[in-house]
């Protein structure tokens, strides 16, 4: 599964700014800076606010973030078992269960 727009997910836990594009600014406006309150994919905090905003949401949703690969999150539920293993913005989703598949998608 790929996340479309990932990186523009992420909040920022600092202040951060940026000069507004070419031609965004308006005749005599002297505003130099807009600060930013969603992460850009140019900034170096983008994949780890993307995926700290991941984590946060699949943990809530019963999964559980493995000790030895962070990027593996796994959840148990009766005779069910789903695993979740991210990169960047893909997504490997297996389970022996079709229906949780479709109901983690």
């Amino acid at each position: 599964m790929d996340v479309h727009n990932a990186f523009l997910h992420g909040d920022l836990a600092e202040e951060i700014y940026m000069s507004p594009p070419p031609g965004l600014r308006q005749q005599g406006e002297n505003h130099l800076d807009c600060r930013l309150h969603k992460s850009l994919y140019e900034l170096k905090q983008a994949s780890s606010q993307w995926f700290a905003k991941f984590s946060e949401a699949i943990c809530s949703a019963g999964y559980i973030k493995s000790r030895v690969d962070y990027s593996l999150f796994t959840s148990k539920r009766g005779e069910s078992f789903t695993a979740l293993l991210i990169y960047v913005d893909d997504i490997l989703i297996t389970a022996n269960d079709p229906v949780r598949i479709t109901a983690t998608k």
